[in-house]
């Protein structure tokens, strides 16, 4: 399973992409909103790991764009953030996005998400937290 992860936090990244690899997952980070376009339609990935808070674009205008597209609109986003607008969370579900996880994420929460919104029935209880 391919998941892009789009986050201008590049320990974040590094830290997510570490736990998802050691879980099967292929996990290609992007740093800013025109990477995240950019790379989203090249690769299609399974699902996308989106910050709202970026370079180049904010996520909300990213994922407007990723659901509006005939090419990536019907991959699963969970929009990852900290950001502490209190009504991030129902406007980005509102816009399309799929789940939202508030930062700094706890990767066991993180991995649960993900296999719910790609229908994977896995036993996180099992996995070794990092």
């Amino acid at each position: 399973m391919k998941v892009l992860i789009a986050d201008d936090d590049r320990v974040h990244v590094r830290l997510v992409s570490n736990y998802l690899r050691q879980r099967g997952f292929e996990a290609t980070p992007v740093y800013d909103g025109v990477q995240t376009m950019m790379f989203a339609r090249r690769t299609l990935p399974d699902v996308i790991l989106l910050d709202i808070s970026m370079p180049a674009g904010n996520g909300f205008a990213v994922l407007q764009n990723l659901k509006a597209s005939s090419l990536t609109g019907q991959i699963p986003v969970i929009v990852v953030s900290g950001s502490i607008d209190l009504e991030a969370e129902g406007k980005v579900l509102e816009g399309g996005a799929d789940a939202f996880v508030r930062k700094p994420a706890d990767m066991s929460k993180l991995y649960e998400v993900i296999c719910r919104v790609l229908g994977i029935h896995d036993e996180p209880s099992q996995k070794e937290p990092l």
